[in-house]
């Protein structure tokens, strides 16, 4: 998926919505993104890959500013950046209607380049009205845009 974007790293922040213990960020780390951000709801989940932020060392890593939060992606205040989001259906369908009119709202008031990695996308459809524009994808991702 990473290899569909086109663009400068070093320029975005990544975000995984659901990210759980923690893989996808350290996944993320071996590009060289500005920085890294996972939000995780459930308590248990987020101090395990609290540990396993701490605990990371790899000789491939491109990105050590990775963060881990404990919290609400609905409700997730998503900084004014340019941004990579990274989705691997982590709610249910109203729940993920509503992070896409949370982030249309902050793309409103402060425009900026974002793409949107789904994996796995069985939501797609909640996707086909957004402000979003599909770039690529196979049965197992897609890659979305939205140019600011």
């Amino acid at each position: 998926m990473m290899d569909a974007l086109k663009v400068d790293f070093r320029e975005f922040t990544f975000i995984d919505v659901g990210s759980g213990k923690g893989r996808v960020l350290l996944m993320a780390a071996d590009y060289p993104f500005r920085r890294i951000v996972g939000i995780e709801l459930l308590p248990e989940l987020h101090h395990v890959a609290l540990d396993n932020l701490r605990q990371y060392q790899s000789h491939t890593q491109e990105c050590v500013d990775l963060q881990a939060i404990c919290g609400d992606a609905r409700t997730f205040p998503f900084p004014a950046e340019p941004t990579v989001l990274y989705l691997f259906n982590p709610l249910p369908e109203e729940g993920l209607s509503q992070v896409i009119l949370n982030l249309e709202r902050s793309l409103r008031d402060q425009p900026r380049p974002l793409y949107l990695l789904y994996h796995n996308p069985l939501l797609e459809h909640v996707l086909a009205n957004s402000v979003f524009r599909r770039l690529s994808g196979t049965s197992q991702y897609c890659v979305y845009v939205n140019y600011a």
